[in-house]
C-alpha cells in the first residue's frame, strides 16, 4: 500500500512538471503581461514618457485631480485646474514634480504620484513566420527572445536558426543574427541583444 501511494505521488509530480513546461513553451514563449510592462516602466527612472503612453496621476486627498489619462499625439495631457500639461519627453519623476509645482497655486502641499500604466510610444516590430506579426510595446530591457514571446510563437514554416534583427544606426541598416534554438539552449547568448525603439525582428 505504501508503494502504491508513493507511485501515485511521483506520477502526480511528473504531471504537474509536464503541464508547467508545456504552458511555458506553448507557441514558443509565454506572453508577458501588461502589469509587468507597467511595473518595469515605473521602476526605470530614466524612462521618457511618449505620445500614446497612458499615465495614472494621483494627487493625495484630491480625488477630483486623480485620473488615468493618455498622452496626446502633441505630447500633452489634460488635467483639471492645469488644463494642458507637457508630458512627453519627461520622466515620471520629472512630470510628478512639474505637476506638484503647478498645483501649489490651488492645493496646499500637493503630493503627486505619476505611474506609467501602458507603454505605447516606444515599439519594436516583428515580421515573418510568427503567429501574430506586428508592432509591440518596447519594455525597458526587452531582449529579442522576450520580444518574440509577444508574437505568439512561430509558424510551421519558420526557420528559427536564421532569425535576425535590424536597426538603423546613423542612417545605415545594421543586422544582428539570432539563432533561437541556440539561445534557448544556453548558447550564443550574446545574440540575445537588448532592443531599442524601432528595431525590427524578421523570422524567415
Amino acid at each position: 500500500m505504501h508503494l502504491r501511494n508513493h507511485l501515485v505521488a511521483v506520477a502526480a509530480f511528473l504531471l504537474i512538471v509536464t503541464a508547467t513546461f508545456a504552458g511555458q513553451n506553448s507557441g514558443g514563449q509565454a506572453e508577458p503581461s501588461n502589469t509587468s510592462t507597467a511595473q518595469t516602466a515605473e521602476n526605470d527612472p530614466s524612462y521618457k514618457i511618449g505620445a500614446q503612453d497612458v499615465l495614472n496621476i494621483s494627487v493625495w486627498k484630491e480625488p477630483d485631480l486623480t485620473q488615468t489619462v493618455p498622452v496626446r499625439p502633441d505630447g500633452k495631457i489634460s488635467m483639471p485646474l492645469l488644463n494642458d500639461v507637457q508630458a512627453a519627453g519627461l520622466t515620471p519623476t520629472e512630470l510628478r514634480d512639474h505637476i506638484a509645482e503647478a498645483l501649489k497655486k490651488y492645493v496646499t502641499d500637493p503630493v503627486v504620484t505619476v505611474i506609467v500604466t501602458q507603454i505605447n510610444s516606444e515599439r519594436v516590430y516583428i515580421t515573418g513566420e510568427v503567429t501574430h506579426p506586428g508592432a509591440f510595446p518596447l519594455v525597458p530591457g526587452m531582449t529579442i527572445l522576450q520580444a518574440l514571446s509577444s508574437a505568439g510563437g512561430f509558424t510551421n514554416f519558420a526557420n528559427t536558426k536564421k532569425i535576425y534583427m535590424f536597426r538603423m544606426v546613423n542612417g545605415k541598416r545594421v543586422d544582428f543574427p539570432f539563432n533561437y534554438k541556440d539561445v534557448i539552449h544556453g548558447k550564443k547568448l550574446d545574440e540575445n541583444v537588448v532592443l531599442q525603439a524601432g528595431d525590427t525582428i524578421v523570422v524567415p
